[in-house]
């Protein structure tokens, strides 16, 4: 068994889109693959597209921003899988409102999930990263750091993942681990219907509206996102630390 093939990972909030289509683009180079989300049963589809094409995964559900249910987690996934030593944290929630529609119960939500789940999560997993000598963390930033109309929560949550980020790789970087971000910008997820929804358009009118503002005259599709994940997350990329990787069809930042 090649060392890819021994590698555990965990990816927040796989039980949909870019989560899930990470889970299954990790499991497809090896990994064993713990699919973490809010509801242990949303994640069954996940984990039955890797098992079916042969893969190891099992379904975990939990709150990453609670302390007790984030060690609960991952002390499930080394027992049941081993030792992790690639985490995705991709976990996120929207409550989209202008500032002064925006309640305090919204800003506290999207930072709880984005900035202190990532945080929880990455706590829980270093020290395994550290015992190996080896580590892989991936945090999901978004185009929306750079600053977005209606998403003071969510920005502010994004760029704050771009901090913690490079913070991880001064720290840990002398014991073999690696922290990057990927910031896509419109991914066809979910979450994007959703914000069509809220605003009164047809999911295919605006991803079209969108793809006019988008230099490859396209949206993004969740493989997009999973592909540059798993280059972070690979043997071949240790001298890459500290990264933010703008995956929007064009140049940002």
């Amino acid at each position: 068994m090649s060392t890819t093939e021994q590698r555990v990972a965990v990816v927040t909030g796989a039980a949909r889109g870019i989560g899930a289509a990470t889970a299954v683009r990790l499991a497809a180079e090896g990994r064993a693959v713990a699919v973490i989300d809010l509801d242990e049963a949303a994640c069954k589809d996940t984990v039955e597209k890797i098992t079916a094409a042969g893969g190891r995964a099992i379904a975990v559900g939990a709150d990453v921003s609670d302390e007790a249910q984030v060690e609960a987690a991952i002390a499930r996934v080394v027992a049941e899988l081993g030792a992790p030593t690639i985490l995705v944290n991709n976990a996120g929630v929207l409550r989209d409102n202008l500032l002064f529609k925006m309640s305090a119960s919204d800003w506290d939500t999207v930072l709880n999930v984005h900035l202190r789940g990532s945080f929880l999560v990455t706590k829980a997993v270093q020290k395994h990263m550290v015992d190996a000598g080896f580590g892989r963390i991936v945090n999901l930033s978004s185009s929306s750091a750079l600053g977005n109309r209606g998403q003071a929560n969510y920005s502010a949550a994004k760029a704050g993942l771009q901090g913690f980020t490079k913070t991880l790789a001064f720290e840990l970087g002398k014991f073999g681990i690696t922290a990057n971000a990927v910031a896509p910008g419109f991914i066809a997820t979910d979450m994007t219907a959703a914000t069509a929804a809220r605003i009164g358009m047809g999911f295919e009118e605006f991803k079209a509206a969108a793809a006019t503002q988008i230099p490859v005259a396209r949206v993004g599709e969740p493989d997009d996102i999973a592909n540059a994940i798993a280059f972070f997350t690979g043997e071949a990329a240790g001298f890459v630390s500290g990264q933010v990787l703008y995956v929007a069809g064009g140049p940002l930042n």
